[in-house]
């Protein structure tokens, strides 16, 4: 599918599309169809992570919420099991699921949600030591932290759906990265 395409969309298909955008969040591309046409990947993505930023702190908890603890072995969106599978963490030896398991139900206990981290831009190994480095946040700077990085995953996301989706042209310059990371468009 071209941006163009999505655009042209009825409302339906259109959330329908981007429903998967934000886990479990279909209301995100709801509240964006009316805002097309998006001259870019980078504007429509810019408008979804302004549709989570106007929520309240009890939307956003939801939001985070939604995601699934990582290496869990639950059901999960396709997409977070594809993610998952990419960073390795459908392969965890025992020692390492243990390990896993641990650090979620350490996070969830002192932040009262899951660990949220977009796994494309890590390895197992880092994965840990973000962790470890995170669970010393103050509460509201890891709630922040947690949305900031459902924000990158909905860019992979994007990104995945319209990998030939218009660029801003000084995105091609390599100088726009809307996941901060890196991986954006020109990268």
């Amino acid at each position: 599918m071209t941006l163009e395409e999505l655009n042209q969309l009825p409302e339906p298909a259109f959330v329908q599309a981007l429903a998967h955008i934000f886990e479990d969040s279909p209301q995100v591309a709801q509240a964006v169809a009316c805002q097309r046409p998006f001259a870019s990947l980078e504007a429509l993505h810019q408008a979804m992570v302004a549709v989570i930023q106007s929520w309240s702190a009890a939307e956003q908890l939801a939001l985070i919420c939604a995601h699934p603890d990582l290496g869990a072995r639950v059901k999960m969106a396709p997409a977070s099991v594809a993610e998952q599978a990419g960073a390795g963490l459908d392969r965890l030896s025992p020692e390492q699921f243990e390990r896993f398991q641990r650090l979620n139900q350490t996070y969830r206990a002192r932040f009262g949600f899951p660990y949220v981290v977009c796994v494309r831009q890590h390895t197992q190994e880092s994965i840990l030591r973000d962790y470890e480095q995170r669970i010393g946040n103050h509460p509201t700077q890891e709630q922040a932290r947690a949305l900031a990085e459902i924000a990158h995953i909905a860019w992979f996301r994007l990104q995945a759906l319209l990998p030939s989706a218009p660029c801003p042209p000084s995105a091609s310059q390599g100088t726009i990265d809307p996941s901060g990371e890196g991986g954006g468009c020109g990268d």
